[in-house]
Formats: C-alpha cells, sequence, structure tokens
C-alpha cells in the first residue's frame, strides 16, 4: 500500500462525491430522520472554488473533504471516506492533511461541526484534539461545534 494523498479535486471528480457522501452518510438517515447535510453539498460550487480535495489511496478515490479558509480558521465543512475504507486511519490522516492546508494557509484554528447524533465523530474528533465550542440547531439539524488551535 502507497501513502495516502490529499489532493485538490477535479470537476470530473463530482460525481465520486455525491456517490461517496451518499455511501458514508445514509446510515445516519435514521438516526437524523433526514438526509444528512453532507448528502446535500454542491460540490460542482466547492470544486470550482478549490474548496474541494479527493483522498486517494493507492491512486483511488476513497474520500474527499471540502473546506476553506473563513475569518481566522479553517473550516472543514464537511469529509467523507467510502465504507470500505473507514476504520483503516484515514480520516486520522485527512484531518492532519487538513491541519497542515490550515497552517500554510495561515489559520490560527480549525473549526468544523458535526450532528449530535453522529456520536461516532464527537469521539474522533474529540481524539484529535479538537474542543467543543457550541451546540445549536441550525437548519433543522442538531449541531455540535468544535474548534482546534493551531
Amino acid at each position: 500500500m502507497t501513502k495516502p494523498l490529499l489532493r485538490p479535486a477535479h470537476a470530473s471528480e463530482e460525481a465520486f462525491m455525491r456517490d461517496c457522501a451518499k455511501q458514508a452518510y445514509e446510515k445516519y438517515i435514521p438516526r437524523i430522520g433526514k438526509r444528512p447535510a453532507p448528502m446535500m453539498t454542491d460540490f460542482g460550487a466547492a470544486t470550482a472554488s478549490d474548496q474541494a480535495s479527493i483522498l486517494e489511496q493507492d491512486g483511488h478515490a476513497v474520500g474527499y473533504a471540502v473546506a476553506y479558509l473563513k475569518r481566522d480558521a479553517f473550516f472543514v465543512e464537511n469529509i467523507a471516506i467510502l465504507p470500505g475504507a473507514q476504520g483503516t486511519g484515514l480520516g486520522r490522516f485527512m484531518m492532519a492533511a487538513l491541519e497542515a492546508q490550515a497552517r500554510s494557509k495561515g489559520a490560527r484554528a480549525i473549526e468544523l461541526y458535526t450532528n449530535a447524533a453522529m456520536h461516532e465523530n464527537l469521539d474522533f474528533y474529540a481524539s484529535l484534539g479538537f474542543e467543543q465550542t457550541d451546540r445549536q440547531v441550525q437548519d433543522g439539524f442538531d449541531r455540535v461545534f468544535f474548534r482546534k488551535e493551531l
């Protein structure tokens, strides 16, 4: 196995990102009662504005990230990894790569949110050093907000 790579997404990969989001997030529909927000991302706009990245393993796309500079922080709007590649350390790799991007852009922190019903994510982000900063219902979703100082 080669080292994973997080690289800019191409417009031709929008369909992959939509499918990856569907596969990664559909398990949460029963918990949330509707499609999670990442399943409704405008990947065309994210790609056109250079906010989308593709995670590759052994030359194959296995995940994606949508992230951008927002005020003094690098905001991770959403990430997803194909179910067959989850649990292999790729999520940690992707978050470390996003942290490196944040530093290179001069961000002082990384911010993100996840749905409260995605309890696995709450533990995951805490294990990476993120601190919970808020919890709000936005757009009908119960969101937990996190920040990690760089």
